[in-house]
């Protein structure tokens, strides 16, 4: 599944590297990690993009590559309803894919 399949799409995205930190907010959102084709592998929300973000860059899990790819590009949306967005964004996945992303492993839309 690919990103632009998600509603509401996530347009707000950098490479996932430490050094483009400083451009992702300290807000709370839902975010997307993708590979650089736009291959959803992760899907989760924070109260801290910024910190999720670097949680995700010390994770070897998160950083190895996949058997759909490596992350490369972490998209994000904020907002209020960030629960109801991920919720959203993980069923639309399980209908496509039939399954949670890759990197995701338990279906949790209170994990941060």
């Amino acid at each position: 599944m690919i990103i632009k399949e998600l509603t509401p799409n996530p347009v707000l995205s950098e490479p996932f590297r430490r050094n483009r930190e400083r451009f992702i907010p300290e807000a709370s959102g839902c975010y997307v990690l993708t590979t650089f084709e736009k291959v959803v592998l992760y899907i989760g929300l924070t109260n801290n993009l910024r910190r999720r973000l670097n949680e995700h860059l010390d994770s070897p899990e998160k950083t190895a590559l996949t058997v759909k790819g490596r992350a490369v590009l972490f998209f994000w949306i904020e907002g209020n309803e960030i629960n109801k967005i991920e919720r959203t964004w993980l069923n639309t996945h399980i209908q496509h894919e039939g399954c949670l992303p890759v990197l995701n492993k338990v279906y949790s839309p209170t994990q941060t």
